[in-house]
């Protein structure tokens, strides 16, 4: 009887640490998933801020959607470029003709920045450049 006892208590143990293992692996897999998923949300958010910021202070890019400068201009901010200020300045008739609203600005070249009532400056402008014209802190 004790040798059967002894069987079933080894078995026993085997199974334990197998289901240990298994606990730890999907407890160590949790944690990395999870601080993977943290890191990921901070980058896509890292500039909503600062974004939010550019709109109080009166600042707003006029771009296209074909522009590829625009584009990088909008890369820049990542998903926090949904809280800039921007103005679409292609026609829904004509990509390559201007929307009355950019043409009453004076926009000519894309990406542009208005901030308040000051002519536009064209181009990409960096995140550095922004805060300076805005007073908005970068994160």
């Amino acid at each position: 009887m004790s040798e059967e006892r002894r069987k079933r208590q080894q078995a026993g143990e085997k199974d334990s640490s197998k289901t240990k293992k298994v606990i730890l692996y999907i407890a160590i897999t949790a944690l990395f998933s999870g601080a993977y998923l943290a890191g990921r949300y901070y980058k896509n958010h890292k500039y909503d801020s600062f974004a939010r910021c550019l709109a109080t202070r009166n600042a707003r890019m006029y771009g296209l959607y074909w522009c590829p400068h625009c584009a990088d201009q909008k890369r820049e901010f990542g998903s926090s470029f949904r809280y800039v200020p921007y103005i679409e300045c292609a026609s829904e008739n004509d990509p390559h003709e201007l929307t009355p609203a950019c043409k009453a600005v004076g926009v000519k070249l894309f990406p542009s920045w208005q901030f308040g009532a000051d002519p536009p400056k064209e181009g990409v402008l960096t995140l550095q450049e922004l805060s300076q014209k805005t007073g908005c802190n970068l994160p």
